[in-house]
């Protein structure tokens, strides 16, 4: 991906899925600071039109766009949108995702198969809808996976599950892409650990108790300076956060020591207060789950839909 021409952020047009919160947010919002035009795109509409009008306020160029990346439909639309607003595609990032908290052998089917519709079939509808406009006139097409694409986690089996598989179509798709076609595209995998975002509040609960994920945690701002930093310089993949780096390589190097020390931190995954809202997001946009998402929590790669 050496070859490839990316733009400077203020020259781009840049579209977000799961923008409405978390990770998504952050990142519209130091995009917006540095001059790109946005579409923005999550199920969470309302939330999306008041964060519209609040760059538009400060200067920004955008469009809102609401879309269930479940749905190949509706990131199409977002496509279309974009090339009808700005006439082109600089930069994708696939944000939106969800999570379930609870024992695997506890969770439903249905619930877990709503996880894969969004955390991985919802990267799979946008990168299809990206990349005829990315091969066109070149781009960078990012894909936000986490520290548990490549490291265990107990009570995210699911989640952990749809990450591994975000990286492997990733890599995949790259390999097709960029090395056999040569297209001028930049695919990148971001890998952030714990982020402090809705994350918990937005996830399916199993658990006894409110889900919560051991610390240190990073900032969502701290993840976005890493998507504009590959939206603008080809890169492979991106690890945010030491904690990140320290739990794939143990993941890689000592697998059995890595799963008996992740096992420990099982029961920091609950807090000692009561589930607030069991359902969550996943089936739901985070307003009609009866949060706007804009608030803070935690959670490993952290996103909103």
């Amino acid at each position: 991906m050496s070859s490839v021409s990316l733009k400077p952020v203020n020259e781009q047009v840049m579209v977000i899925t799961g923008a409405s919160s978390g990770i998504g947010l952050a990142t519209a919002e130091a995009a917006a600071a540095r001059g790109a035009k946005l579409v923005l795109a999550a199920r969470s509409e309302s939330t999306l039109d008041e964060i519209r009008g609040r760059l538009e306020a400060r200067g920004a160029e955008c469009v809102s766009v609401r879309c269930d990346v479940a749905s190949r439909e509706d990131c199409q639309r977002v496509a279309d949108e974009a090339i009808r607003r700005f006439g082109r595609i600089d930069t994708w990032v696939n944000d939106a995702g969800i999570s379930i908290y609870g024992r695997i052998d506890q969770t439903s089917e249905e619930d877990a198969r709503k996880l894969f519709d969004t955390d991985l079939w919802g990267v799979v509808n946008g990168s299809l809808a990206a990349l005829p406009h990315l091969k066109l006139k070149g781009g960078a097409l990012i894909n936000v996976g986490s520290e548990v694409s490549e490291a265990p986690a107990p009570l995210l089996g699911f989640y952990v599950a749809a990450k591994h598989a975000v990286k492997g179509f990733t890599d995949c798709l790259r390999i097709e892409i960029c090395e056999i076609d040569k297209a001028p595209v930049s695919i990148t995998l971001i890998q952030p650990t714990a982020v402090d975002t809705p994350f918990p509040q937005h996830a399916r609960n199993y658990l006894e108790n409110e889900p919560s994920l051991p610390k240190p945690m990073i900032e969502p701002e701290q993840v976005a300076q890493a998507i504009l930093s590959a939206a603008e310089k080809p890169t492979r993949a991106i690890k945010v956060g030491i904690m990140a780096k320290v739990n794939t390589a143990a993941a890689k190097l000592m697998p059995g020591m890595a799963e008996k020390m992740s096992a420990k931190k099982a029961g920091e995954m609950e807090s000692d207060q009561p589930p607030r809202n069991p359902a969550g997001a996943l089936f739901n946009s985070s307003e009609q789950a009866g949060d706007s998402g804009q608030s803070h929590g935690s959670g490993p790669g952290s996103h909103a839909s």
